[in-house]
């Protein structure tokens, strides 16, 4: 079975840098094969699309308005394995973050991992001072 694991969240001061790191257990499913999406939920909140690393090298990653100028999405296959840099992080940026494989990642949901894209865990970030 194939499942996805993320790792890389903590807590860090206003202006400060965080990697996350999604990585698919089973070879089974290449991350270069798939579309990876990093959502995230703040508690009261629904779950927002961040980002999207899409399979076709190509193509333009998608940023949400948010994470525009401050997040960048990347791929390593050898290790199956997507990251999302986040710097300059800001205190609306805490939530649980989450990363799904698919094809199809809706704008915002009103729950994470409730759609049939592969989802994982989700890794807690918190930004405060």
């Amino acid at each position: 079975e194939v499942q996805l694991k993320e790792s890389g969240g903590g807590s860090v001061q206003p202006g400060g840098s965080l990697r996350l790191s999604c990585t698919a257990s089973a070879s089974g499913l290449p991350v270069s094969d798939s579309d990876v999406a990093w959502y995230r939920q703040a508690p009261g909140n629904g779950c927002d699309l961040v980002a999207i690393r899409p399979r076709v090298p190509k193509k333009q990653p998608y940023y949400s308005h948010f994470a525009e100028g401050r997040f960048t999405v990347s791929q390593d296959n050898f290790h199956h394995t997507t990251y999302l840099q986040m710097n300059d992080l800001k205190p609306e940026d805490t939530a649980l973050y989450y990363c799904a494989a698919g094809q199809f990642f809706p704008t915002q949901l009103p729950e994470c991992a409730t759609d049939e894209n592969l989802w994982g865990q989700g890794t807690q970030v918190t930004v405060s001072s």
